[in-house]
């Protein structure tokens, strides 16, 4: 297998943020996205990495990115490097690095709620049910199995949280949080790409389960910049952060289906299952992985980008 790239070093480019996946780099109004190849599990990031895990998610995102931009503008300035030279021409010495793994971006300010859309019964949303019979306050049909397709797609917000678990809350808390005008667009869109990405999907063979979609504010960062003087500032809503990949979906094999139970799926299955049979506390420092465990989990994510981009 190739190295895998933990972290990236471009000294004279300002880091922004440090995710548990990615490093964002702030070049004046924009943010250079670059995809490392590290992986986390129960919210801890393993000391190796899954070889090109990150360029496989740049093209799974940037294949969305382009899918529904019908539906509502994104952040896309740039994806491909000598695209990206073109624009910053300071990048061209970090091609080794940045190469096929980076998005150059329009920056935004964030919206502060997590845009989750469930099409099916599973994780969070099933354990919320079995205790409840709602998820998010979102009230369900009664004998619900686990990975049951749900009646039509439902919007369950969840807060960001910096460190441990996203918090799911009601629609009208999300709404409360973030205005009820930016709620309901950012919730019918979420709603709508959610249904023309799993409509295609299913005819490549994979269930989008669920998935968790990110907005930002364009011009109110582009305001307080002051590049926008004499211009009213609208505040557009656009599609940010990563699109429908395995790190922020449940992507299922169609034909392997079979709801009553959870599904196998192209993520990181592999990765949890293995730490599942270790005497090991989910807390950091987190194990090394086995070079098996890494290479089915490096096909797994292949295997989705085939599927969906043939």
């Amino acid at each position: 297998m190739t190295k895998a790239l933990l972290n990236t070093d471009l000294p004279d480019i300002k880091l922004f943020k440090k995710g548990k996946v990615r490093d964002v780099y702030a070049i004046g109004d924009k943010l250079l996205i670059v995809a490392t190849d590290r992986i986390s599990a129960f919210d801890v990031i393993m000391p190796n990495g899954i070889p090109d895990k990150g360029k496989i998610l740049t093209q799974i995102s940037t294949f969305w990115f382009d899918f529904t931009k019908t539906i509502i503008k994104n952040h896309i300035i740039a994806t491909g490097f000598d695209e990206m030279v073109s624009i910053e021409p300071n990048l061209a010495k970090y091609k080794s690095q940045i190469e096929g793994r980076s998005m150059l971006v329009k920056k935004t300010a964030p919206l502060t709620i997590e845009c989750v859309v469930r099409g099916y019964l599973a994780g969070s949303g099933w354990k919320e049910y079995k205790q409840s019979g709602a998820v998010c306050g979102i009230k369900l049909p009664k004998g619900l199995k686990e990975s049951d397709k749900l009646p039509k797609p439902i919007f369950t917000p969840s807060t960001k949280a910096e460190a441990g678990h996203d918090e799911n809350i009601t629609p009208e808390k999300a709404a409360d949080s973030i205005g009820k005008d930016i709620f309901e667009t950012i919730s019918e869109k979420s709603i709508e790409i959610y249904k023309k990405a799993s409509d295609y999907a299913l005819t490549k063979g994979i269930i989008i389960a669920d998935t968790k979609f990110e907005f930002g504010k364009l011009n109110a960062v582009i305001a307080s910049s002051g590049e926008t003087r004499g211009k009213q500032s609208h505040n557009e809503i656009i599609l940010i952060d990563e699109v429908l990949t395995p790190d922020s979906s449940r992507f299922w094999p169609k034909d392997e289906y079979s709801p009553g139970k959870g599904q196998p799926s192209f993520d990181k299955q592999f990765v949890r299952d293995y730490l599942e049979t270790l005497d090991w506390n989910k807390t950091p420092p987190g194990p090394q992985l086995p070079e098996d465990v890494a290479r089915k989990t490096q096909e797994k994510y292949r295997q989705a980008l085939a599927m969906l981009t043939s």
